[in-house]
């Protein structure tokens, strides 16, 4: 039940996030890193992000009703990954001097995340011994 939630906030939370990356990356970016995206490569980069976001949190929202199971086991370990990399990667350009008013909660709700996926793989509720 405790990998089913975490699933279900992952999906509700990344998605907007990963569409508005898609659509609309020349919005968001300010908003997180306080600083535009002046190149054209930069905002397909941004969209190829908003991309595998939107893959990520799609393949946690279908497999929120999986049960334990390897694959979602393997889904959460991927979540806590990319969770811990993306908390990681912001806090660096935070200290760096990059910072919008989105940046240091980003960071927060992915440390958080990233917590909640320790928390479901480590106590078996993400697994078929957590039935």
């Amino acid at each position: 039940m405790v990998a089913r939630r975490l699933l279900i906030v992952t999906a509700l939370v990344e998605m907007p996030i990963s569409l508005l990356l898609l659509f609309s990356p020349a919005l968001l970016v300010p908003l997180l890193l306080g600083a535009s995206l002046d190149a054209p490569a930069a905002l397909v980069v941004a969209r190829l992000a908003g991309a595998a976001l939107f893959s990520l949190s799609g393949a946690c929202w279908l497999a929120r009703d999986d049960g334990s199971s390897r694959a979602r086991r393997a889904l959460i370990a991927a979540m806590l990954l990319y969770n811990s990399v993306a908390a990681a990667v912001l806090a660096n350009v935070g200290a760096g001097g990059l910072v919008g008013v989105l940046l240091w909660p980003a960071v927060a709700l992915h440390a958080v995340l990233g917590v909640w996926c320790i928390a479901c793989l480590r106590n078996g509720s993400a697994s078929a011994s957590g039935r």
